[in-house]
C-alpha cells in the first residue's frame, strides 16, 4: 500500500541498499518519464482526488455511532473522529505518543473511508514545501472540484496567540466542502470575530456554523520551505529533538527573523480559521488529514535514514508538553476512545512506530 501526494508526487522513497533486481532497476530508470507524463495529463490524478473527496463526503453523510446524549454535536461518522481528537488533545500533543497516536489516527480514518465508504485508494498527503510560496494556488486549496476547497472569503478580522492574519477569515464558498457544517467546538479559537460559543463547556454540544479558513503564505514561506523540512529530517538525530523541533516545543515567535514555528504548527496555521486553527477541533477541517499524513511522512523519512535504530524509540511525557507527567514508554496504550468509535482496539506504542509493522502496511511515494 502506498500513500500519494495530492499533487501526484510519485518519487519513491527507498531505504537501504540498491536493488538487486534488474527488472526493478529498469522500472525505476523509466519512472521519471512516467512522472512527467502524469504531470502533463491530470486525468489519473483527478480521478484519485475525486474518489478521495467522494469518500470524505460519504463519511460526512454517515450517522454518528456515538452516544448523542454525551456527544450531541457529533452528527456524522466524520464528527466521531473529531470527538476522539478533542477527547485526547491534552495527552497527544507534546508527548511521547504524539507521532504514533496521530499515525494510528490518520490510518484509522483512512480505514473508515475504505471499509465504510468503499474507497479504494489510500490517504494522500499535502506536500507543504511544493507550494510554500503560495499555498492558496495549489491544487489542494485552489477551490476547484478536485481540491479540498479554497480559502475563506475575505472579511475584516484579527487573530490571537501570535498567529498572523491571513487572506480570508470568512466562510469557505468554493469547492466540494463549501456547504460543510461545523458543529463541535470551538475550544481554542484563534480568529476574531470568534465562532459562536458552544452550548456546552466541553465543546461537545451542537453548534452549527460554516467552515472558515484564513490562509496565507506568511508561515509557509518561513517554516514550510524545502530547506525547513529537509533540515528537520537531517539536522536531528534523536527522536526527542526531532519531535520537539517539529512541534516547536517550548513556544514559537512570529515576526522574528526567521519564525521558529515548527512544521506541525505552521501547517495548521497556514490553513487557520475555524476549526483549522483550533488546537482541539482542527480535524473538523478536511485538510487536517492531508496535513497529518505529511507529518507522518516526514517521520517516516527520518526513520528510514537509520531504520534499525529509529523505530523502537520515543521521548517525552504523557501529558501536554510533559509538565510533571510520567515519561511515556513503548508499552503505553494507544486507543481511539471514547468507546464505540472504532472496534475498541488498543495497541501499544511499540506496535505503531513502523509503517511496515503492527497494524500498518504502507510506504510513501
Amino acid at each position: 500500500m502506498t500513500r500519494l501526494s495530492l499533487a501526484g508526487l510519485v518519487t519513491v522513497l527507498l531505504a537501504g541498499a540498491a536493488s538487486a533486481d534488474p527488472v526493478l532497476d529498469l522500472q525505476n530508470q523509466g519512472r521519471p518519464q512516467i512522472d512527467a507524463a502524469i504531470a502533463k495529463s491530470s486525468k489519473c490524478t483527478k480521478e484519485k482526488l475525486q474518489a478521495y473527496i467522494a469518500a470524505m463526503l460519504c463519511i460526512m453523510s454517515k450517522p454518528s455511532k456515538l452516544d448523542q446524549t454525551q456527544f450531541p454535536g457529533a452528527k456524522s461518522r466524520y464528527d466521531d473522529f473529531v470527538v476522539v481528537h478533542m477527547n485526547q488533545t491534552m495527552t497527544i500533543h507534546g508527548t511521547g505518543n504524539f507521532l504514533s497516536w496521530h499515525r494510528y489516527y490518520t490510518w484509522a480514518f483512512e480505514r473508515a473511508l475504505q471499509t465504510e465508504c468503499g474507497y479504494n485508494g489510500t490517504q494522500p498527503y499535502w506536500d507543504w514545501s511544493r507550494w510554500y510560496q503560495d499555498p492558496e494556488s495549489s491544487p489542494i486549496f485552489d477551490g476547484s472540484d478536485t481540491s479540498l476547497s479554497g480559502n475563506g472569503e475575505y472579511v475584516q478580522h484579527t487573530t490571537t496567540g501570535g498567529i498572523p492574519v491571513g487572506n480570508g477569515g470568512g466562510c469557505v464558498k468554493t469547492g466540494p466542502f463549501k456547504d460543510m457544517v461545523i458543529r463541535l467546538g470551538p475550544m481554542a479559537p484563534v480568529i476574531n470575530p470568534a465562532p459562536p460559543r458552544n452550548p456546552r463547556p466541553d465543546g461537545y454540544g451542537d453548534n452549527p456554523r460554516c467552515l472558515r479558513r484564513d490562509m496565507s503564505n506568511k508561515l509557509s514561506s518561513t517554516s514550510l520551505r524545502p530547506q525547513d523540512v529537509a533540515s528537520l529530517i537531517t539536522g536531528t538525530n534523536s527522536i526527542g529533538a526531532f519531535q520537539d523541533t517539529m512541534q516547536a516545543v517550548g513556544g514559537f515567535s512570529w515576526g522574528g527573523a526567521p519564525s521558529t514555528m515548527g512544521v506541525h504548527g505552521a501547517g495548521h496555521f497556514t490553513i487557520s480559521g475555524d476549526p483549522g486553527g483550533d488546537f482541539y477541533t482542527s480535524p473538523n477541517d478536511p485538510a487536517f488529514y492531508v496535513h497529518h499524513a505529511m507529518i507522518d511522512r516526514v517521520w517516516y523519512i527520518w526513520q528510514s535514514l537509520n531504520f534499525e535504530s529509529r523505530q523502537q524509540v520515543i521521548a517525552g511525557g504523557t501529558s501536554m508538553m510533559g509538565f510533571g507527567s510520567p515519561l511515556a514508554t513503548l508499552n503505553d496504550d494507544v486507543h481511539l476512545g471514547p468507546k464505540g468509535l472504532m472496534a475498541d482496539e488498543v495497541y501499544k506504542i511499540r506496535d505503531l512506530v513502523s509503517t511496515v509493522d503492527g497494524p500498518f502496511c504502507y510506504v510513501y511515494e
